[in-house]
Parts: C-alpha cells; sequence; structure tokens
C-alpha cells in the first residue's frame, strides 16, 4: 500500500473520529474545533494524496476507487450530521448529495467505456465553498452576523452543486449513448 493510499485510508478513518466531536460535547466546548480540526485535516490528506499519486506515478485501481469514495463518505457524513444537529434542512442536503451520486454513475459508465471524465473548475468551486460552508456550520460562531455568513455560504455552495451538475451533465452527455 502506497503513501496516497495510506492518506485515503487514513482519511476514511477520520471520519468516526471526526462525527463524534461534532455530534457529542465529549470534549466539552473544545469539540467543535476538534472537530473542524479533524475536518480540516482529512480535507488537506484528499489534496495531498491526489497530488502524490499523479507526481510519483503512485496511481493504482484502489485508490481510484477509494479515494473519490472517501471524500463523498467525509462530506455526506457531515451533511447528515448537519441535518441531525439542525443546521441544515434535509432539502439542501438531498441535493448536494444527488449531485454527487449522479456524477459517480457518470464517472462509472464513463470508466466502462475506457473514458476519464476529468473534473472541471465548476466542480472545485463547489468543494471549495462546500468546505468552507462546512467548516463555517461545525463552528457556529458566535459573532454579528456569523449566521448571514454561513447561510451566504451555503447558498453559493447549492448554486454551484446545481451549476457544476448541470455543467458536468452537459459536456459529457455522449457518455450516456449506448455507443462504445
Amino acid at each position: 500500500m502506497n503513501l496516497p493510499n495510506k492518506l485515503t485510508v487514513l482519511r476514511v478513518i477520520m471520519i468516526p473520529v471526526f462525527l463524534v466531536f461534532l455530534l457529542t460535547d465529549c470534549a466539552g466546548d473544545a469539540s467543535k474545533y476538534i472537530a473542524a480540526a479533524v475536518f480540516v485535516l482529512a480535507s488537506l490528506t484528499d489534496m495531498l494524496d491526489g497530488r502524490i499519486a499523479r507526481k510519483y506515478n503512485l496511481v493504482t485501481n484502489f485508490g481510484k476507487f477509494m479515494d473519490p469514495l472517501a471524500d463523498k463518505l467525509l462530506v455526506c457524513s457531515a451533511l447528515i450530521a448537519f441535518v441531525e444537529l439542525g443546521y441544515l434542512p434535509a432539502w439542501i442536503v438531498i441535493i448536494i448529495i444527488s449531485r454527487e451520486f449522479i456524477i459517480s454513475g457518470f464517472r462509472l459508465i464513463a470508466a466502462d467505456k475506457g473514458v476519464v471524465i476529468a473534473a472541471n473548475y465548476w466542480g472545485k468551486f463547489k468543494t471549495t465553498f462546500q468546505m468552507i460552508m462546512t467548516i463555517l456550520l461545525i463552528l457556529q460562531l458566535d459573532y454579528p452576523y456569523a449566521d448571514t455568513v454561513e447561510w451566504i455560504f451555503v447558498y453559493i455552495a447549492l448554486a454551484l452543486t446545481v451549476i457544476s451538475l448541470v455543467d458536468y451533465i452537459y459536456r459529457n452527455i455522449g457518455v450516456m449513448s449506448d455507443d462504445k
């Protein structure tokens, strides 16, 4: 198991740790800060494992499968926890998670046809805003206008989720044809 794959496995292991601190106050007032730190570290492993894998030609089938799965598990776990905590309405989470399932389906069909569909800038913007949104929602900062800032990031992340989905489908609709 190479370093990028170890980082991916580490990210998956970090998810329950993140959730314990997010959903409980086991560390008192520090719980939300620990949860935010674990989320940020897990997110950084995603960036790091991809760069290492590409730079040193350590791309594996395990990594191709597990890396995106680990990413989705991390983000979806946070979003579902936010519904439990009352931070987000379920409909927003359903839209965001549905987009991830649709894109994953497209990628599976494309891979079966030998086509690799790379992430584009809309997806990268979406991910960036989702990460910032997630950190803000975890921290639940108690400052004037903090709620407004959180909701601005929620709605920007939601809009970018929909825009990136539409763009993704538009650019890759040919993958859905029966032609190989």
